[in-house]
């Protein structure tokens, strides 16, 4: 959950660095926090931080689904989980604040880019394809991120034979030596 909450972050500002459109005499002047901000704002970087705290509650609640397999769950045990699941959400939430997620990306983007750059994806973000890319680059991560699981299937399942070997071979050797 941790990784997916790390990658929709990177994914925020990957999206606003995608149309970076630097040219050869780009003045290297620091972009403005008042520029950034607009830029956030023409990004819809906020609106991803807050589709990024809805995903997490849906990946929540399936976790726990899966967890339970479909068994009734005692009321008490339930009382527990919803506790924990609003526990993490509020702590998601203090994560995922905007007050404190917007400063950071000032700070970043002032470091990786130059108020030329910063104006040229502001102007592409105002146009349709800008847009586009804002509407669609979630659908895109999330069809990546899915075919890089599948991708990855099989090297977690020889990982994890490899893992399940080792502690069988330190486990007979541990018996070998009488311990």
């Amino acid at each position: 959950m941790l990784k997916r909450i790390l990658f929709l972050l990177v994914l925020c500002a990957s999206v606003a660095s995608a149309a970076e459109t630097s040219s050869p005499g780009a003045a290297n002047n620091p972009p403005s926090e008042a520029s950034i901000k607009q830029l956030l704002e023409a990004a819809q970087a906020r609106k991803l931080i807050d589709s990024v705290m809805a995903q997490m509650d849906t990946v929540m609640k399936q976790t726990i689904q899966q967890a339970t397999q479909g068994q009734p769950v005692p009321a008490k045990v339930q009382k527990d989980i919803d506790k924990r699941e609003a526990e993490m959400m509020a702590a998601l939430k203090e994560l995922l604040d905007w007050n404190k997620l917007e400063p950071m990306y000032v700070r970043v983007y002032q470091k990786s880019f130059t108020q030329s750059e910063v104006d040229g994806m502001i102007a592409f973000y105002k146009t349709p394809a800008g847009q586009a890319v804002i509407s669609k680059m979630p659908a895109v991560m999330q069809n990546t991120m899915n075919e890089m699981q599948q991708m990855m299937g099989p090297m977690m399942q020889r990982l994890q034979k490899m893992q399940q070997d080792v502690v069988a071979e330190m486990k007979a050797e541990k018996e070998k030596k009488g311990g």
